[in-house]
C-alpha cells in the first residue's frame, strides 16, 4: 500500500538517474562508453540476473527503493512546481547500445525545493518504465539532472499517440544514429516538456545497473503527444528497453496537484 506525505516545508531527496543505464562518474543514467559487465533487457544478461552479474549490481536484486514503480492513484498535494530554465542549443546525440541519449550543453538547469539541478541529458525507453494504474505508455523520455552536491533529479516524461510533435523531430530524426556513433543537432529543450509540469513524485533508484538508490524522481502527470510515426522512430531504434516494474514497499508517493 502507498503512503501520500503531507509536505512540511522543502522535500529533501537526493538522487540517481534511474531508469537507464548507469552514468560516468556519477551514478546515472546511460553510459557513452563500454560497459564493463554485459547487461542487457532479455536472457541470462536481463533484469532478472543483473544484481548477480557484478557485486556492484547488487543492489538490482537486495535494494528496496528500486524503480521503475507502478504509480497508483492516491491523495492529492499541492506542492510547487519545478522551475525549468531551458534553452535552445546545440546537442551530441549518442547511441550507447541500450538507448539514444541526448548530452545537454551547460546552460540549462531545474530548480526544485530551492537547489538548482543542471541538465545532463535525456534518453528514452519503449514502452515506458513507470506505469499509471497498472497501465504502460509508448514509451517515457528521462531528463536527467545534477546538482552540486552530486544528487540527482530525473523528470520522467510520458508518450502518448496522437498529433505531430515538431519540437522532437530533432531527436527522433538522430535515433537512426548506429549504436557507438554520435551525431549533433539542435533542441529546444524547453519545448519537449508539456505545459503542465504537475508531478508525481517519490524516491526511487537508476533503472539500469548498478540499480543505484537515492534518485528524487519526478514523473509528470500530463504526457506528451508524438505521432504514431514518430512513435515508430523510437521504437524502430530500441524496443523492449524497460525495466519490469520493482516492488514499492510502502515508499511514499506524492501526487502533486499545484497549478502553479
Amino acid at each position: 500500500m502507498r503512503h501520500v506525505q503531507r509536505l512540511v516545508g522543502a522535500m529533501v531527496i537526493t538522487g540517481v538517474l534511474g531508469a537507464c543505464a548507469t552514468w560516468q562518474a556519477s551514478s546515472t543514467v546511460v553510459p557513452t562508453t563500454p560497459h564493463q559487465v554485459h547487461w542487457s533487457y532479455e536472457g541470462d544478461t536481463g533484469p532478472a540476473h543483473w544484481g548477480d552479474l557484478a557485486p556492484e549490481y547488487a543492489l538490482c536484486a537486495q535494494g528496496t527503493a528500486q524503480t521503475p514503480i507502478d504509480i497508483a492513484p492516491t491523495e492529492n498535494q499541492a506542492v510547487a512546481n519545478p522551475i525549468v530554465r531551458y534553452q535552445v542549443g546545440d546537442v551530441t546525440v549518442v547511441n550507447n547500445g541500450h538507448t539514444v541519449q541526448a548530452n545537454a550543453a551547460p546552460g540549462n538547469s531545474i530548480v526544485v525545493d530551492n537547489t538548482e539541478y543542471s541538465l545532463a541529458q535525456m534518453h528514452f525507453h519503449a514502452p515506458s518504465e513507470h506505469t499509471i494504474d497498472g497501465t504502460p505508455a509508448r514509451a517515457e523520455v528521462h531528463f536527467v539532472h545534477k546538482a552540486a552536491d552530486g544528487s540527482l533529479t530525473v523528470i520522467g516524461v510520458l508518450i502518448q499517440a496522437g498529433d505531430d510533435n515538431p519540437a522532437w523531430a530533432p531527436y527522433v530524426e538522430a535515433l537512426d544514429t548506429a549504436v557507438d556513433a554520435s551525431t549533433t543537432t539542435t533542441l529546444d529543450w524547453a519545448a519537449l516538456l508539456p505545459n503542465d509540469l504537475v508531478t508525481y513524485r517519490y524516491r526511487g533508484s537508476l533503472t539500469t545497473p548498478p540499480c543505484s538508490e537515492g534518485v528524487n524522481w519526478m514523473v509528470l502527470q500530463t504526457p506528451i503527444t508524438l505521432s504514431e510515426a514518430q512513435i515508430a522512430a523510437f521504437t524502430a531504434a530500441y524496443d523492449g528497453n524497460a525495466r519490469p516494474i520493482q516492488a514499492d514497499n510502502d515508499r511514499t508517493v506524492i501526487v502533486d496537484s499545484s497549478d502553479s
